[in-house]
């Protein structure tokens, strides 16, 4: 895995490693911006179902889902994985070989300190055009969003 292929970042919470951890699968759609969505209609939440084979999923003011992730590896309070089943066009990509996957760790700095690891690889799986996903989820309005938001989730 070449260090093109995949995007890392992190961030420090002043709270425990399972408050962290329940915050990031429980209240993913209070820190993911409404407006990152494929439904055309507006976000009225974001799920993350809380175990393997659930997914990440829109749903949207007309009742429409779209299911944008599936969870690969759920061990709380330590880690998740999930996959990015989003094709370099921005839609569903439906073939699992040609998702990427993001796996989140919380690991404890010190008694209600955490550190959130964020590893977004394998995007060169994409295909054609997988640079500039990747360009578009490390840019600022990508994970560095997703994790900025989150940090100000906890307060």
């Amino acid at each position: 895995m070449t260090a093109d292929t995949v995007i890392r970042r992190q961030v420090v919470v002043q709270v425990p490693v399972e408050a962290a951890f329940d915050a990031f699968t429980k209240r993913f759609g209070d820190f993911k911006p409404r407006e990152h969505t494929l439904l055309a209609s507006p976000v009225v939440e974001t799920v993350f179902e809380p175990k393997v084979g659930g997914h990440i999923v829109d749903r949207g003011e007309d009742g429409s889902e779209c299911r944008w992730a599936r969870v690969l590896v759920y061990e709380p309070p330590n880690r998740v994985v999930f996959s990015w089943d989003i094709d370099p066009e921005w839609q569903i990509e439906t073939e699992p070989e040609n998702t990427s996957e993001v796996e989140v760790r919380f690991v404890e700095e010190a008694p209600g300190r955490t550190r959130v690891e964020l590893e977004h690889r394998h995007l060169d799986r994409h295909g054609p055009g997988w640079q500039a996903m990747r360009n578009g989820v490390a840019a600022d309005d990508g994970w560095p969003l997703y994790l900025d938001n989150f940090v100000a989730v906890l307060g």
